[in-house]
């Protein structure tokens, strides 16, 4: 089961175990789980958890009230209890019905939920949560309303936007990274990052794609970039930018169907065509001329040509030299959007 988990749901697992070991508890338990929900702070279930008022600290205090400390911290490999065990299981069920092939941290919750009668159902309503007002908080987050909503109540948190869900399932906001300083410095890359804002900022042809070696840092020019938004130092078209990595993996991964690959990619553009503030930074670009395409059916590329064509899209790209020559000097319609950036490996002085 843990093979169709998220990255950011298996995390929360991990966070779970973390706050178990705080908590000195030998097992792991819904209560760890919530907390893990919440400690995790970038998916959906974070986000409709917060958006009702529940914070990390007061789950804490509610959770030592009812179960108190251990006396000692386990070592080694900390169980599940058999009601942590029914809400995973759970949370696999909850999303066939919503019809993904993934389980996310949304999941998790709506598993929770349903569980419905372990401490962490206890604590939420004890915090003042209706179980029910949770649940229907994460379905309509899912379905992309709270961004209407989020307006009319004074609009989402500076640099959150709450209607990147899709987007968060299959990418990472690198500017959020660099806002909360998840990002290493970028040295030496002055010339590649201003090559980029300046193709960036054009009318047309407008989408760099980053040719180098394995290894000599292109993604590292991107998240120099990111760190360039996030501090205001870039030209007026790419102020308030939000600049996100897709994960072309875990678009593919669980595509068993023909079509679920390229439902989950319209997806993904269409909620970045209704943000408009969004570059997309795709690694590994020439994996697009293909990816998903059975025999008959239409690959990646054909779907973000049209978009790229009539600037609804601004795409960074990352290949290497062969790559970009086998794959898309090859499809003339997609090399014509892509304006190519060599990036050499950094010399001996920046090393």
């Amino acid at each position: 089961m843990f093979e169709r988990f998220t990255d950011r749901a298996r995390r929360v697992v991990v966070l779970a175990q973390e706050e178990a070991r705080m908590l000195n508890h030998n097992y792991i338990g819904t209560e760890h789980i919530l907390l893990g929900l919440i400690h995790e702070g970038e998916g959906v279930a974070a986000k409709a958890l917060e958006s009702l008022g529940i914070s990390l600290e007061g789950v804490r205090a509610q959770v030592e009230e009812i179960i108190g400390q251990g006396q000692q911290a386990p070592s080694g490999h900390i169980p599940f209890t058999p009601r942590a065990k029914k809400v995973l299981e759970l949370s696999l069920r909850e999303a066939l019905q919503l019809g993904h092939n993934y389980i996310g941290t949304e999941h998790i919750l709506l598993g929770l939920i349903r569980e419905g009668e372990g401490v962490a159902a206890q604590v939420l309503v004890k915090l003042g949560a209706d179980l029910n007002r949770v649940r229907q908080q994460v379905i309509q987050l899912l379905s992309g309303y709270q961004g209407k909503e989020a307006v009319v109540q004074g609009g989402p948190a500076e640099g959150t936007p709450s209607t990147s869900l899709v987007l968060d399932q299959f990418g990472r906001n690198l500017t959020q990274a660099a806002r909360e300083g998840k990002l290493d410095p970028v040295i030496g890359r002055e010339n590649e990052i201003e090559r980029v804002m300046q193709v960036l900022s054009r009318r047309t042809k407008n989408n760099p794609v980053l040719i180098g070696e394995p290894g000599v840092g292109k993604t590292a020019v991107v998240e120099g970039l990111a760190q360039a938004i996030y501090k205001n130092d870039v030209p007026e078209t790419l102020k308030d930018k939000q600049l996100y990595s897709l994960d072309l993996g875990a678009l593919v991964a669980g595509s068993r169907y023909r079509g679920d690959f390229e439902e989950r990619l319209k997806k993904v553009l269409k909620e970045i065509k209704t943000r408009g503030d969004i570059i997309l930074f795709i690694d590994e670009i020439h994996t697009l001329v293909g990816a998903g395409a059975a025999e008959g059916a239409i690959d990646a590329a054909s779907i973000l040509k049209p978009m790229l064509a009539r600037g609804e899209l601004q795409t960074i790209g990352a290949t290497t030299l062969d790559e970009y020559r086998k794959h898309v000097e090859k499809d003339a319609a997609l090399e014509r959007r892509f304006q190519p950036i060599q990036v050499k490996e950094p010399s001996v002085a920046h090393t």
